[in-house]
C-alpha cells in the first residue's frame, strides 16, 4: 500500500519528533539494527491510524498475532510509545506469555492428559481467566484505581512476584495484547493432519496432546479473542521463517541477561527447533487462515523489513 504524499510528510514529521525516544527504546530492548523504514512504514502509520479512532468510554482492545519471534511484542511496545508520547493517549499492553499457568498447574494437567501438557506455549497452558480479569479491571478502572499487569519470566518459567508487576493507574484508551495464537480458530476435522514433525511422531503418535490443545483453543481462548476491536497479523512466508525468527529472538533475549546462571537457560538452535515443533501444527493453520481473518496484515520479509499488505479499513 502506498500512502499519499501528504501522509508521508505527516509520518516523517512525527518520526523526526519521536526518533530520539524511539531509538532510546530500541537500545533498551537490545535492538541495534532497526531501520528508519520500520518506523516510517509500519510503526507510525499504525499509530496514526489508531489515534484516529473516535474517543469512547471503554478502551480499544488491540490484538497482535504472528508466529514465534515475528516481532509482535516489539511492534506493540513501539506503537504504545508513539501513542503515549506523541499523541498523549493512555495505552498499556501485555502478552499471552505473561499469563501462563504455573509450572505446577501445567504438571497437574500433564499427569491427567499427556506429558507434553507441561510444556508451556500451546493453547491449554495459559491462564485465560487471569487475562480476562486483567482486561476487565482495565475496562472498569476509575481514575484513581490500579490494575496489576501480569509478568512472567520465560527464563525462570515462573511469574515474577506480584509485588513486582506493573501497577497501571486509571483506565487506558488502548489495551494491546500480543499472542502467537491471537485470534486463531481451532483446526477443523476436515483440515486435521496426522503427526507432522518429529516431536509429534515420537511423543504424541495418537495425537492425544494435539487434540487436547485444539479443544482448549475452542473454549475460553475464543471468548478472549472475540474481545479484540482490531487484530494485526505479522505474516512470514513459511514455517522455516518461524524457526529462524524464534532463534533470533532467543539470541536477543540473552543480551539482557546479566546473571550467568540464568544464561544457562537460554536455548541453543537445536533446542529452539525442538521447542517450536510444539507450535508447528497450529502455526501452519494460522499462516493459512489468518491473512483472510485479520484486520491488518503486515508482511515480514527480513529482520526489520516489513510492509503493510492489507487493511480492511484503508487508512492512507
Amino acid at each position: 500500500m502506498n500512502p499519499s504524499q501528504s501522509k508521508k510528510d505527516e509520518y516523517k514529521k512525527i518520526y523526526t519528533k519521536s526518533k530520539p525516544i524511539l531509538l532510546k527504546l530500541a537500545k533498551e530492548l537490545y535492538i541495534d539494527d532497526i531501520s528508519d523504514n520500520f518506523f516510517l512504514e509500519i510503526v507510525i502509520p499504525l499509530s496514526v491510524y489508531l489515534n484516529s479512532f473516535q474517543k469512547r468510554n471503554i478502551p480499544y482492545f488491540i490484538g497482535l498475532t504472528g508466529g514465534q519471534g515475528s516481532g509482535k511484542t516489539t511492534l506493540s511496545i513501539f506503537i504504545q510509545k508513539i501513542l503515549i508520547d506523541v499523541f498523549k493517549k493512555r495505552a498499556v499492553g501485555f502478552s499471552i506469555d505473561d499469563i501462563y499457568k504455573t509450572k505446577e498447574d501445567r504438571e497437574k494437567v500433564a499427569k491427567k492428559i499427556h506429558p507434553l501438557c507441561s510444556v508451556r506455549g500451546v493453547p491449554g497452558t495459559h491462564d485465560i481467566g487471569l487475562g480476562n480479569k486483567t482486561i476487565d479491571s482495565l475496562f472498569r478502572a476509575q481514575s484513581n484505581t490500579y490494575t496489576y499487569i501480569p509478568s512472567f519470566s520465560k527464563i525462570l518459567d515462573m511469574h515474577h512476584p506480584k509485588k513486582d508487576w506493573r501497577k497501571y493507574k486509571g483506565r487506558p484508551d488502548f489495551i494491546f495484547f500480543d499472542a502467537w495464537c491471537g485470534g486463531a480458530k481451532p483446526i477443523p476435522d476436515y483440515k486435521w493432519r496426522p503427526p507432522l514433525n518429529k516431536l509429534e511422531k515420537e511423543k504424541d503418535p495418537d495425537q492425544v496432546w494435539a487434540r487436547w490443545s485444539n479443544n482448549e483453543l475452542a473454549g475460553d481462548y475464543q471468548k478472549l479473542f472475540n474481545r479484540f476491536d482490531k487484530l494485526i497479523f505479522i505474516q512470514v512466508k513459511k514455517m522455516e521463517n518461524v524457526y529462524e525468527n524464534r532463534w533470533l529472538q532467543e539470541k536477543n533475549m540473552s543480551k539482557g541477561i546479566k546473571d550467568k546462571k540464568l544464561l544457562k537457560n537460554i536455548m541453543n538452535k537445536n533446542q529452539i527447533k525442538n521447542f517450536v515443533m510444539h507450535y508447528e501444527r497450529l502455526t501452519r493453520h494460522i499462516l493459512d487462515e489468518m491473512p483472510n481473518q485479520a484486520d491488518i496484515v503486515i508482511n515480514r520479509e527480513d529482520k526489520f523489513k516489513f510492509f503493510i499488505k492489507k487493511n480492511k479499513n484503508f487508512f492512507y
